[in-house]
């Protein structure tokens, strides 16, 4: 079997998830990237070619072109970028595949607004307000009496929080939409209602005919004016009347085939979602899943993009506890100190630790997650071992940043 992994820079998700898993079902991978070095350097028995992976039409002529191995049995991405490319160039060749037009919406947060407004009756979400800003667009235009303050600007495409900011009044509207277009001139952007509450995730794994909840996670963000991810706790299930919520505006947005990752903030009983990532959860909160379902869980989502059917019953373990903390910088700098990747088992608890920043690295302070010097991942029988357990390593550990 030919699977085309669609790429843009490596991740763990791939290097300790995906191609992992490929190997152990015998599906021979080819990745299409427009980094083809970077991924040579982190898999070099993999076979990479060079493709513009943003525009389906060089995809399917990449794949068309490359008559070495016969026909593609399968085009698959775990990127957020390159969830509609994938979508198309799969559906050309009838492949299965995600709907192109569902990819679109999860990746495009106004259409996602516009398509969930639509559909609110249907679904019974209360509708966000939003307001789309094209490139180049004055936001002067938009700062008016009816935007809701405090509100938030995003990229109408971005991820991780990249220039994800609250703005309290229409001078900071304009001035952190200014900010954002000086950073990314070709961008639109959104600006939408700050909705209060807690923030959750919600995983899930579909076939188009059966979709299992996988549990989800609940988020801790830093303070605003932005929103990093600082830690997640897992959840194994959601009370039935917030699931009821997301599943219906999952089903709006035509969300169901293979992994989603879904973020979503409840209030008072209500759940409305913050966005859609249509693929599994990343920052190693996939490989922390796997591990503590434990189930082959990229294997199933890798075998549903053969068209395989997902089994009635997955037989995930339903009695663990699970904690992801992000230890971050807090200034720019340099990278002085900070402890070696661990692998650790104590009172019962697995702590995994892995460094995202070398030693010796000069960084900028981006307050996004680009910021994390490490992720450490911590699995165990109980929530509050699991969290002694992190709160413990992150204690007896230093990282230092010099100017």
């Amino acid at each position: 079997m030919r699977m085309y992994l669609l790429a843009l820079n490596p991740t763990d998700s791939v290097t300790e998830g995906f191609l992992p898993a490929a190997a152990r079902l015998g599906i021979d991978v080819t990745v299409l990237t427009d980094q083809p070095e970077a991924h040579r350097r982190t898999y070099p028995e993999t076979e990479i070619l060079d493709c513009d992976v943003r525009d389906f039409r060089a995809v399917i002529t990449r794949i068309a072109t490359h008559a070495t191995h016969g026909p593609a049995d399968a085009v698959f991405t775990n990127s957020d970028h390159l969830q509609t490319q994938a979508a198309l160039a799969a559906d050309y060749f009838g492949l299965p595949a995600k709907s192109w037009q569902a990819a679109l919406r999860a990746k495009d947060k106004a259409e996602m607004r516009r398509h969930l407004a639509a559909t609110g009756a249907a679904t019974g979400a209360a509708t966000v307000w939003s307001a789309e800003l094209a490139a180049g667009q004055d936001p002067a235009e938009l700062a008016g009496p009816g935007v809701p303050y405090p509100c938030v600007v995003k990229p109408r495409e971005g991820v991780a929080s990249e220039d994800v900011v609250l703005a309290e009044g229409p001078a900071e509207l304009v001035l952190r939409c200014k900010e954002i277009q000086s950073r990314r001139p070709g961008a639109a952007l959104v600006v939408e209602e700050y909705l209060t509450g807690e923030l959750y995730t919600l995983e899930t794994l579909g076939d188009g005919r059966t979709r299992h909840l996988l549990g989800g996670f609940h988020t801790r963000v830093s303070p605003p004016p932005y929103f990093i991810e600082e830690a997640l706790t897992f959840v194994p299930g959601h009370p039935a009347e917030l699931l009821t919520q997301v599943l219906a505006q999952l089903d709006a947005l035509g969300v169901g085939f293979g992994a989603s990752h879904t973020e979503f903030v409840v209030h008072e009983g209500r759940a409305r979602i913050i966005e859609v990532n249509y693929r599994a959860i990343g920052d190693q909160c996939d490989l922390l899943l796997a591990q503590l379902l434990d189930i082959p869980l990229f294997e199933h989502i890798l075998l549903t993009h053969l068209g395989e059917p997902l089994p009635a019953d997955l037989g995930a373990r339903t009695d663990g506890a699970a904690r992801l903390e992000y230890p971050c910088a807090d200034r720019a700098g340099t990278l002085t100190a900070a402890p070696a990747a661990a692998d650790l088992l104590v009172e019962g608890v697995t702590l995994t630790y892995r460094p995202l920043r070398e030693v010796g690295e000069r960084h900028e302070l981006y307050h996004t997650n680009r910021d994390y010097l490490g992720a450490l991942r911590a699995t165990g029988p109980d929530q509050g071992t699991v969290d002694r357990a992190v709160t413990d390593f992150l204690a007896g550990r230093r990282w230092e940043i010099q100017p």
